[in-house]
């Protein structure tokens, strides 16, 4: 016989812990937060979001001004980004691991002081210098890896099942539209003041205040504890970095998933960076536009370029994760076949766009917002992917192993390998405005391969998917959890217990 165990209370359950009664509280013990807490954490990692990816793109929206004040060509101008990204995925393995190990709020908010601090040093940088700001992106570029990494698993483990996966569509909204807003505020701050550099003075003061309402308002869940697993994997001990990873590696799931979010982000860093430059030429060779010969200059595709891309993801993240949500009802494999689906649709409307921007300006920005528009159907939807085939005790490191595997083939080289390309075809070509815009036209067509790559990559997931998620919902050996199924195993099956002698 054994008694109820009343309500916990400030002290624990109530009750001693001699035979009969409660026991003392154990890892297993649910954690709970009031709803509104949850909410708000949410929408402040949401907010922090929205600043991570407009440091991301901020360059982007002022390159010409950039590169006319550092005086640098296409191929090193690529290599801005190529910078920020290697530094990234430096970091990430290392934030990665301290997430699993540490305090998570400390290590977000080291994260925002490192690239708030490194953006605003790099406004006042000589063009003498220019080094010195290449320097400066890396350094932001390390201060995103440790949000980029930890933000989403705090999520997970304050919401569960379709709670989470509304959060993470939200959070995920802010990709596209963090990227979006820092075109439009590059490219505004730019005609307000006329300097390029304002634009990385006025980012600091919206990240202190991200900084602030971090520290105040976000909480520092125990790692599964959505999921009633809340470090009830402490019974058996943590696990060390290189078991986790061998553990990933067999994950075919995280690997699939992981190879199509690379080419994902092979695709958009490419698009993401030199876009704005693509569409400036193309005015320039329709004569819409007068060619940039000194600072500043005034490039509006950047502004609408940044407004498309709000919308499209926007629309693209909260359809995905619908469409995900909807479609699970009747197929368990629905989220890689979404994320395989889009991509391949996206593919065919991002060759179009590119192709016909010589011929048809208006009819190429069509093809390029649907491409936009399914491209960004992936980003909430990959997300749940991870965190429902990963054991919690490892999903850290599962995000850093996705971020670093994702930039070293993907957007760390996409935008250095096309500026690259497009300086070696220039040199071979006449120098005219129209062999200008051509260049960088054929070094982005093989973009449109890639991200039909990535839609293979998904649906190969899909094949593994069911497995691994019943692997990652199965408690540790040793844990509470555990112990419940494997005497319920035995009470259904007695005669596997042995017989007293």
């Amino acid at each position: 016989m054994s008694t109820e165990c009343g309500e916990p209370g400030p002290g624990g359950p109530s009750g001693g812990s001699g035979p009969g009664q409660c026991p003392p509280p154990t890892a297993s013990t649910p954690w709970n937060l009031p709803r509104w807490r949850a909410c708000v954490a949410a929408a402040v990692l949401c907010y922090i979001n929205l600043l991570n990816y407009m440091n991301w793109f901020i360059v982007a929206g002022v390159l010409l001004d950039v590169q006319n004040f550092f005086h640098i060509s296409d191929s090193n101008a690529g290599l801005l980004q190529t910078v920020f990204i290697c530094c990234l995925l430096l970091s990430a393995p290392v934030f990665g691991y301290l997430g699993d190990r540490h305090s998570r709020k400390a290590t977000l908010s080291f994260g925002i002081l490192l690239w708030s601090g490194a953006g605003l040093s790099g406004s006042f940088i000589s063009p003498q210098h220019s080094w010195l700001f290449f320097l400066s992106r890396g350094v932001v570029g390390m201060g995103s890896a440790s949000y980029s990494t930890i933000a989403p698993t705090v999520l997970g483990d304050l919401f569960v099942r379709d709670q989470r996966t509304r959060v993470l569509a939200i959070f995920y909204i802010f990709i596209p539209v963090g990227s979006g807003l820092g075109y439009v505020l590059g490219s505004a701050v730019l005609q307000l003041t006329g300097d390029w550099r304002w634009t990385f003075r006025v980012m600091p003061c919206l990240e202190v205040t991200g900084l602030i309402l971090l520290l105040t308002l976000v909480p520092d869940p125990p790692r599964g504890a959505a999921d009633k697993q809340e470090e009830a994997a402490m019974g058996a001990g943590r696990s060390s970095w290189c078991e986790d990873v061998r553990y990933l590696g067999t994950n075919w799931s995280f690997v699939w998933s992981t190879l199509g979010v690379t080419a994902m982000a092979f695709v958009t860093g490419a698009l993401s960076f030199w876009v704005p430059k693509f569409l400036f030429e193309a005015r320039v060779v329709h004569g819409l536009q007068l060619p940039c010969i000194t600072d500043p200059c005034s490039n509006q595709d950047s502004l609408i370029f940044g407004i498309l891309t709000v919308v499209t993801g926007i629309i693209g993240v909260v359809l995905g994760a619908e469409a995900s949500r909807r479609f699970k009802r009747v197929n368990p494999r629905a989220e890689p076949l979404v994320c395989a689906c889009s991509l391949l649709a996206a593919a065919p409307c991002l060759y179009l766009a590119l192709l016909l921007a010589r011929t048809t300006f208006t009819v190429s920005y069509v093809f390029l917002a649907l491409g936009e528009l399914l491209l960004s159907c992936n980003w909430a939807v990959v997300a749940e992917i991870l965190l429902s085939v990963v054991l919690p005790r490892c999903r850290g490191t599962a995000e850093a192993l996705q971020i670093t595997a994702g930039h070293i083939l993907g957007d760390a080289g996409s935008p250095y390998l096309t500026g690259l390309v497009s300086s070696a075809l220039r040199a071979r070509r006449p120098d005219s405005y129209l062999q200008r815009f051509l260049s960088l036209q054929h070094s982005f067509l093989c973009c449109a391969f890639v991200i039909a790559l990535g839609g293979g990559c998904f649906l190969l997931t899909a094949l593994h998917l069911e497995r691994d998620q019943t692997q990652a919902r199965r408690p540790s050996p040793g844990t509470p959890d555990s112990t419940k199924e494997e005497s319920r195993a035995l009470l259904s099956h007695p005669r596997a217990v042995p017989e007293a002698p």
